[in-house]
């Protein structure tokens, strides 16, 4: 599959914040049988996250998540996880977070002692478990400001993590694109909340969390295609409710060039492999290939 000038053998990517730091699901699922592995969100700082619990289940086989980007910072990463991940010959994609512009800037920075060894860099503008303060994908200026930092600090490419949690994403996705990021990843989770009505109190540490997995896949789906009409040829990763191989091929008819596989992978550590053999076997008997897929969502 080609995502921009990115070449990768298949179209899914283990998507950020669950596939751990890099190789701790190698045992179970080989990182370098994927198209690329998308590491946790990393700061140029150590961050402990938000307090438990952390994650909990939703309805429709979703899950509520306020881990809050915990991380042991860049420079930890790449001392501690970054030998065993490299030993897995995965294409390795590093998400990076923080709390201002210069953060990004000074994460895009860190990278550069690995930065032979990494396919692209993914600027996460649309973490909900931080505040309003903190999600930069909500305003196209504070989307701009960012990665416009990140591209001046590193010749990898760039893509841009949005939320669909907005009016309009089209002026974000044209600021992302228009500051220099090669492409989007879209979409984040979603805000949600789950309550104990028994207890009167919110199930998660943190209050409210991201929404992921089946129930917001209609959702990606809408701002894949909305942003693949208005931007046509931008590189997309799709990303949000994915746990078959059909799913994986609607993604790409929605417009998406790669798939994002993230909450699946909590209840089947192999779901990434499993679905890029469905989508295989399901591309095959229609005598198409997944490439061929992208954009081409019809209408009656």
């Amino acid at each position: 599959m080609r995502l921009g000038p990115i070449e990768l053998p298949n179209a899914i990517v283990a998507a950020s914040g669950t596939f751990g730091h890099g190789a701790e699901f190698a045992r179970l699922c080989a990182p370098s049988q994927l198209g690329a592995v998308t590491v946790k969100s990393l700061a140029p700082f150590a961050w402990s996250g938000n307090a438990p619990l952390r994650t909990t289940e939703a309805p429709g086989g979703g899950m509520l998540n306020s881990v809050g980007l915990a991380g042991p910072g860049i420079d930890a990463w790449i001392r501690d996880d970054w030998p065993a991940l490299r030993a897995t010959e995965a294409r390795v994609i590093v998400s990076l977070w923080g709390r201002t512009v210069s953060d990004y800037a000074d994460g895009a920075a860190l990278l550069a002692e690995v930065r032979d060894e990494l396919v692209a860099v993914e600027v996460n503008l649309s973490c909900p478990n931080l505040g309003s303060a903190h999600m930069f994908a909500v305003d196209p200026d504070a989307t701009t400001a960012v990665v416009e930092a990140v591209v001046a600090a590193t010749d990898l490419p760039v893509f841009a993590k949005l939320t669909a949690a907005i009016t309009d994403i089209v002026p974000v996705a044209t600021a992302a694109i228009a500051a220099g990021a090669t492409g989007l990843t879209l979409v984040n989770t979603l805000l949600g909340l789950a309550v104990d009505a028994d207890e009167r109190r919110p199930v998660l540490g943190a209050g409210g969390g991201g929404l992921s997995g089946p129930p917001i896949k209609p959702v990606a789906l809408r701002a894949v295609h909305t942003v693949a009409t208005a931007l046509p040829g931008v590189p997309i990763i799709g990303t949000g409710g994915v746990s078959t191989g059909v799913d994986a091929a609607e993604m790409l008819v929605a417009g998406a060039h790669a798939v994002g596989v993230g909450t699946a992978t909590f209840a089947e550590p192999r779901a990434t492999l499993r679905i890029r053999d469905e989508l295989t076997a399901w591309c095959s008997r229609r005598k198409v290939t997944p490439r061929s897929l992208t954009a081409t969502l019809k209408y009656p």
